[in-house]
């Protein structure tokens, strides 16, 4: 058996993402069988007992998951500067505190916040920022199957085979998608269930059996649903949440 980075072995076991365990192992905050770790790169077997310590987790536990309804018109990464990010809308005259919530906003929250996931500039609804990055694995990570739901307006004919193939038969990018749940809200609005999450993905199947997108929010992930949150609002992710 041949030895892992301890970064990776702490990922698989979703103790903490590669990257916060590179910052972990650089302050001496990880263990092996007992032996603290402190040089970047350094390889153990997936048998030996790795454990961070508690400065670790109790740096973990101060981390936020902030939910936001984000409006048309903002990206949800850094991209060029001329568009607005997500990321700018989370600020205290923003925070939604419907039933007086106890957490306030505060600016260190900002540090090191980045999307789990993506909504495109034209799409609205539920986005998922996070300093955590175990819930950033979770959600996204290459193993995820957390559901994600959208309510989609279109336009155009769409008939039995073609809601069947939205179902489950298309490919993109020279990959079969993964079996959808797609199913009719009203005349002109779809609804979405999928559990992957390819670039402008609800878009490109539209188009693949004829329908134009002319709105598309997301509102719900996993166990989380958008729910009252007002457009252009945030809030935090609550003890009782759970994707």
């Amino acid at each position: 058996m041949d030895k892992v980075r301890i970064s990776r072995l702490l990922a698989q076991k979703g103790l903490c993402s590669r990257r916060e365990a590179d910052a972990y192992i650089a302050q001496g905050w990880v263990e092996v069988d007992g032996q603290v770790v402190r040089e970047l790169g350094t390889k153990a077997y997936p048998h030996q007992h790795i454990r961070l310590n508690p400065q670790a987790l109790q740096q973990q536990q101060q981390r936020v998951t902030i939910l936001l309804n984000k409006p048309i018109g903002y990206v949800s990464h850094r991209t060029e500067k001329r568009y607005k990010t997500a990321l700018s809308l989370i600020t205290g005259a923003r925070q939604f505190r419907p039933d007086k919530a106890p957490q306030a906003f505060l600016p260190r929250h900002r540090r090191g916040l980045a999307p789990a996931g993506r909504l495109d500039i034209e799409s609205q609804g539920l986005l998922v920022l996070t300093q955590d990055g175990r819930m950033a694995r979770r959600l996204i990570g290459e193993n995820s199957t957390i559901e994600r739901e959208y309510l989609v307006r279109v336009t155009g004919s769409l008939d039995g085979q073609g809601l069947a193939l939205l179902n489950h038969g298309l490919v993109l990018d020279g990959q079969a998608l993964k079996p959808a749940t797609v199913e009719w809200q009203n005349r002109d609005q779809l609804r979405f269930v999928l559990t992957e999450g390819k670039n402008r993905q609800i878009r490109r199947m539209c188009g693949e059996v004829g329908l134009t997108v002319t709105g598309l929010k997301r509102v719900r992930i996993g166990g989380v649903r958008l729910g009252d949150l007002p457009e252009g609002r945030w809030r935090y992710l609550r003890p009782d949440e759970a994707f």
